[in-house]
């Protein structure tokens, strides 16, 4: 991994040349592990043709030094900014220091432009998120694995069945064989739906028995050293009525033909438009309300974007999900996504647990 992260210090560097900065300062939790490999919650970078540094303090002392490469370790004040500001001109190097606007308050930027008078200061947006766009081949191989940790923890869990059982006890026992499969923590809030409940895309696992002859919405995913995975199957907890039968032909058709058609050089709205198609072919444009899909990574939503509204380019290497749904207010939803890595051939599927539609008892 030491080559790999003196290789992503390399390109952001190339990246502030272009841009006449000196220096960046990666304050992003995602972003400093990225670059450094640091993993605490309290460490900012400093990145620049004079030096590269990683702040933290002591409580992260041993561990920072195990796990930083390409950047000296300082172990600073809890608060860190003085130390930043102490490390800053030398890094720097007379140059402009550029900021994450998205992440660095207010506050500690006013801070610091106290401590650093003679040092200007440039705002940036998304600089280093746009490198983490294209994936590299270990990170795929880690994201591989977090998806087949979702893969085992689903078929773990649904081999105990549904019916009878609580929304919320489904989700603690994935969350539980997520763990068990090698997951050092769920990458978001597992979701677990059951009949009208289901038309919440984002509905939080509640207290009511899951009924049969309904469909139920799992969505789940898990973190493998730092990486994430993300998965949506729908089963039938029983016979159907044909308009949930069809509703979630519908969705999978619609699901295989974006999967079909994903390669590089489609914008994200040109992806979705694909899936859209068909739903709206079908009478239920208005049941699907978000995007088809958004990069996955370090954290669970980044870019690229993949909605009606994305002009993302993408590229081989990056890691999207593919997840249409349609959600009818007080009967039931249906949403199936696949974790993908486009490649120049097309796309490597990463989530392999079946979408025939299963029954459940």
């Amino acid at each position: 991994m030491s080559g790999a992260l003196v290789a992503r210090q390399e390109r952001l560097l190339a990246v502030l040349a272009e841009r006449g900065l000196g220096a960046m300062l990666v304050t992003s939790p995602a972003n400093v592990r990225y670059l450094t490999g640091y993993v605490g919650s309290n460490g900012i970078a400093v990145i620049g043709g004079g030096g590269r540094v990683l702040i933290t303090d002591s409580r992260y002392a041993v561990s920072a030094t195990e796990q930083v490469q390409g950047a000296e370790v300082i172990v600073g004040r809890r608060d860190l900014l003085a130390d930043v500001a102490a490390a800053v001109p030398g890094v720097a190097a007379g140059g402009a220091l550029g900021i994450e606007a998205d992440d660095l308050t207010l506050t500690r930027h006013e801070r610091l432009v106290e401590m650093l008078p003679g040092v200007e200061m440039t705002s940036t947006r998304a600089l280093v998120e746009e490198l983490r766009e294209i994936k590299d081949e270990a990170e795929i191989a880690t994201m591989r694995e977090a998806a087949a940790v979702v893969d085992r923890a689903l078929e773990t869990v649904l081999s105990g069945g549904l019916v009878g059982r609580t929304e919320r006890e489904v989700a603690f026992a994935l969350h539980g064989a997520m763990l068990a499969e090698g997951a050092q923590e769920p990458s978001f809030a597992t979701i677990v739906a059951a009949g009208p409940r289901g038309a919440r895309p984002h509905h939080v696992p509640g207290p009511d028995p899951i009924p049969a002859g309904t469909l139920v919405v799992i969505d789940m995913g898990a973190v493998v050293d730092g990486y994430c995975s993300d998965m949506t199957r729908t089963v039938a907890t029983g016979p159907l009525t044909p308009k949930l039968t069809e509703i979630y032909a519908v969705c999978l058709e619609a699901q295989e033909a974006a999967l079909a058609a994903a390669a590089p050089g489609m914008s994200g709205a040109d992806l979705d438009a694909v899936a859209r198609a068909r739903i709206v072919a079908a009478g239920y444009g208005d049941a699907f309300g978000h995007g088809l899909g958004h990069g996955v990574g370090l954290v669970i939503h980044e870019r690229p974007g993949v909605r009606p509204e994305s002009s993302d380019a993408l590229r081989a290497g990056m890691a999207i999900t593919i997840e249409p749904g349609i959600y009818l207010e007080g009967e039931a939803g249906v949403r199936i996504e696949d974790l993908i890595v486009l490649r120049e051939g097309g796309a490597e599927l990463l989530s392999h647990t079946s979408k025939e539609l299963r029954t459940v008892a």
